[in-house]
């Protein structure tokens, strides 16, 4: 994972060479005549461990050392939150420095024994997850210790912290109970996942890296189960994540975008563990949960995830002949355009692009015909919503139907000037 590598640390003499040779003279050689000191802690980073283990005991219960402040909420500008996460970096850097002679497994033995004494390092051991720093501070730490690792290395990582906080046992339980009934336990696995293990790192190679490992063992149906609970909206008021927002009523992107930068990241991700058919099937499973979403929230997801990945999936239903689908969806792809004042063009190239994945003119025609009716029968619906009296409070029922009337006389427009070969100039 030579991506893993951070360039704060080009100091560091190579870690493989340095892992292999256990020798004090890779201790020795750190202490040359060209080294240079790049850390707040000076030259306490080329301490033998040993020594190290001493120097902690003289301090008052390592508190000067392991800094609890994460609860101050008094400076409005959280000055106090970069100035302690800086300080956790720097102590990652130090833990890494004054342990890189171990092997991988004692080292994290060794530093679990001492973080042990913070309670808010712990999966449950903060009673106010929400308004805490704790596991963001964790997190940074950890980032600083294992950037440079090798996948083996950081697989090894990833299985000591599921062993310490028992974390495959509780996503067992959240992604096996109904949506919404184990509330705490989801906001703990969504807040141990976001702030320890994801969100610190700076190349999106590493990330990948990270939600793979918390995705790829479970089966389809509960990685999609995993990713709402770790990306999907949550509530303002407690962050527990809001289950029906999705199949209730229209969203906004800001719902929506951290799954679609986490259906973007395993997209892109240079690794052989997810296909680009991984990735659509876990999109199509994402849309039904916890019941199929309003077919508005899934277009606003795939345009959200890129062209490729919204041309992948309809692509996908062109393939299996689920054309009535497609041509709803374009329907719906419209309707964004129209309502977020996107470009119109967009949606009629899309259509265009996936004409040419039917093999035959008859298909492509059979097609265009569904795109067609979809407009008109999801138009009969909305009308008739409205005319059966279920509307809300703000006439948000109506405002839909306003926009999808605009919606598709902008795509019909679009595709005449497509077919009549007449550009645009107004």
């Amino acid at each position: 994972m030579a991506s893993r590598i951070n360039t704060n640390f080009t100091l560091i003499p190579n870690q493989k060479l340095r892992r292999s040779n256990r020798q004090s003279s890779c201790y020795s050689k750190t202490l040359g005549s060209g080294f240079q000191p790049i850390s707040t802690f000076g030259n306490f980073k080329a301490l033998p461990l040993e020594i190290f283990q001493i120097i902690l005991k003289y301090l008052s219960g390592s508190k000067r050392l392991l800094l609890q402040d994460f609860h101050n909420l008094e400076l409005p500008d959280r000055r106090q939150d970069s100035a302690i996460l800086e300080h956790y970096r720097s102590l990652g850097l130090l833990f890494k420095r004054c342990t890189l002679l171990l092997p991988t497994k004692e080292r994290l033995k060794y530093i679990h024994k001492i973080l042990t004494e913070v309670s808010c390092f712990k999966f449950n051991g903060c009673a106010a997850p929400m308004q805490c720093l704790g596991l963001t501070c964790y997190g940074m730490f950890l980032q600083t210790l294992t950037a440079g690792w090798d996948e083996l290395e950081c697989h090894r990582v990833y299985n000591f912290l599921c062993e310490l906080t028992n974390l495959c046992r509780k996503m067992q339980m959240a992604v096996c109970s109904k949506p919404g009934s184990a509330r705490k336990l989801e906001l703990r696995i969504r807040l141990f996942c976001r702030n320890v293990l994801l969100d610190h790192w700076t190349h999106r190679s590493d990330s990948a890296f990270w939600l793979t490992r918390i995705l790829k063992p479970w089966p389809m149906v509960n990685q999609a189960r995993l990713l709402y609970i770790i990306f999907g909206p949550i509530s303002p008021q407690d962050g527990q994540v809001v289950w029906q927002e999705m199949i209730e009523e229209p969203t906004d992107e800001f719902s929506l975008k951290g799954l679609a930068d986490a259906i973007k990241l395993l997209y892109d991700a240079s690794t052989k563990e997810w296909t680009a058919d991984d990735v659509i099937s876990l999109v199509d499973e994402l849309s039904v949960v916890p019941r199929e979403w309003l077919l508005e929230n899934n277009a606003r997801l795939l345009m959200l995830s890129g062209n490729n990945i919204c041309f992948s999936f309809m692509a996908s239903k062109a393939v299996n002949g689920r054309t009535i689908e497609l041509a709803r969806l374009v329907v719906f792809l419209a309707l964004v355009c129209e309502k977020e004042l996107y470009c119109m063009d967009w949606t009629v190239k899309m259509m265009q692009k996936v004409c040419k994945v039917f093999s035959t003119p008859v298909e492509r025609k059979n097609f265009l015909q569904n795109v067609a009716n979809a407009f008109a029968c999801v138009i009969m619906e909305m009308l008739q919503s409205i005319m059966s009296g279920d509307r809300d409070e703000d006439d948000r029922s109506f405002l839909n139907l306003f926009h999808l009337v605009h919606a598709q006389a902008n795509f019909h427009k679009e595709v005449l000037y497509l077919t009549m070969n007449t550009p645009l100039s107004t």
